[in-house]
């Protein structure tokens, strides 16, 4: 592959991934309520993964042009995200160390829950699947020495390390900020679980009366 392709394309994921959308509103949430950072993002990345599985297989854009596949993936995202939002905003975060932070015995089932939300967030996002089929392929080329299929992968993976690394950053960095600060914590909360629920109306409001 080119290296001035890679380049590009790593220069427009940086600029995709820093614009708060789901992401931002998934792990700041699980940072300020004290839910396992490592969890929150590993599930992103996972989601992520999956999705760039799916691209670089060529079943990506067959999803993508099936009007039917992408409904169901538009509601049952914007749903996921609705539902998850409610629950941030019925119990709003005082901060990480709240009375709301989960105890020892339930840190573990509390991490899985979270990587399986994390997933849900990103696998379920029918914009990340459409933004995969359109960018991806414009930074591939077939007429270069490795396989279409490595190239995709190879970009799609590139683009999950970079959301996985800025999203960690971002989880510690708010948690670390308002560790000691209950009152900003809940309104960052609050403030997230909304997101959520207004970005997932917005896809359902998109697609279902578009």
């Amino acid at each position: 592959m080119a290296v001035a392709s890679v380049l590009a394309f790593w220069t427009v994921a940086i600029l995709l991934i820093i614009v708060p959308g789901a992401d931002w509103a998934f792990t700041i949430g699980a940072a300020v309520r004290g839910r396992p950072v490592a969890a929150a993002v590993g599930g992103l990345v996972i989601g992520y993964t999956a999705m760039t599985a799916v691209v670089a297989a060529g079943i990506g854009t067959l999803l993508a042009g099936t009007p039917a596949v992408l409904t169901t993936l538009t509601v049952l995202g914007g749903a996921y995200l609705v539902w998850l939002g409610v629950k941030t905003l019925h119990r709003p975060s005082t901060g990480p160390n709240g009375p709301d932070v989960p105890g020892r015995n339930a840190l573990a089932r509390t991490g899985r829950a979270t990587l399986l939300r994390g997933i849900g967030v990103s696998g379920l996002n029918p914009k990340a699947l459409l933004l995969f089929v359109a960018l991806l392929p414009q930074f591939a080329n077939p007429r270069w020495e490795w396989p279409l299929t490595v190239q995709l992968a190879l970009l799609g993976m590139l683009f999950t390390a970079t959301c996985g690394v800025f999203y960690a950053v971002m989880g510690l960095f708010a948690r670390t900020v308002l560790d000691t600060r209950p009152r900003a914590a809940r309104a960052v909360s609050c403030v997230s679980g909304a997101g959520m629920v207004l970005i997932g109306l917005g896809l359902l409001a998109e697609h279902l009366l578009g």
